[in-house]
């Protein structure tokens, strides 16, 4: 690959990883607002400007995708929404909503990415790729702004994708271990989500988490482009 081409394909991967973590970490902070925690809302969070987002955690929201897409050709990060550990304490069920709020921002955001490339090949902008990757779910005729448009729309819907399972793995520190304690009486509930939050459990967690991640996401990423291209892809 050419020194333009990455820059190209590094500054659309950036383009969307921005957009989505601030979305995803957003609509937590958004949700807790609602719910009567308005710690992230008094940190700027309830908005879709990267910058509070990037102040609080500049390091997962700049270097580290940087760095991971040069290392691997893919972008890896991670941001955090402030809340009141105390209110958590008390709510587990509202804390277990908030958490439900960012992955559930990022199968939006997949949705909305599905529904372009469909709109795309029905007017003719887009067409069915031969060889299928995460940036390049569709070719385009052209090279310029309908290339482009398929490069983020592509990276739209399989980094939200991404984002997605992996948050909802049932594993700490990750979204998906706080949703568990909705499906829990309250007293287990504060129990179950003070023992997932100490940090033994939060290190072992996310070992275990990133391992199942690589057994789970294949299998998810197979079926998601089943249903987007169906009876296209075998």
């Amino acid at each position: 690959m050419s020194d333009n081409a990455m820059l190209i394909e590094g500054t659309a991967w950036y383009l969307v990883f921005l957009f989505s973590t601030t979305v995803h970490e957003a609509s937590h902070a958004l949700v807790a607002w609602k719910l009567g925690d308005d710690t992230a809302y008094r940190g700027g969070q309830v908005s879709l400007d990267p910058t509070p987002h990037i102040r609080r955690e500049p390091f997962g929201m700049v270097v580290a995708p940087i760095i991971s897409f040069f290392a691997g050709g893919w972008m890896i990060g991670w941001a955090s929404a402030p809340y009141d550990v105390l209110w958590a304490r008390q709510y587990p069920k509202r804390a277990a909503w908030m958490a439900v709020a960012g992955p559930a921002s990022n199968f939006a955001l997949v949705i909305v990415a599905a529904a372009a490339i469909h709109l795309g090949l029905a007017v003719g902008l887009f067409q069915h790729a031969n060889a299928i990757t995460p940036i390049h779910l569709i070719d385009t005729a052209s090279t310029g702004i309908g290339h482009a448009m398929g490069m983020l729309i592509s990276l739209f819907f399989s980094l939200n994708l991404l984002l997605f399972t992996f948050n909802l793995l049932p594993c700490p520190p990750l979204d998906g271990s706080s949703i568990v304690t909705l499906f829990l009486p309250d007293s287990m509930a504060e129990k179950f989500r003070e023992a997932a939050h100490s940090p033994v459990f939060s290190l072992i967690g996310f070992i275990v988490a990133w391992k199942l991640f690589g057994v789970i996401y294949p299998l998810v990423q197979s079926f998601a482009i089943t249903c987007l291209f169906p009876g296209l892809y075998r």
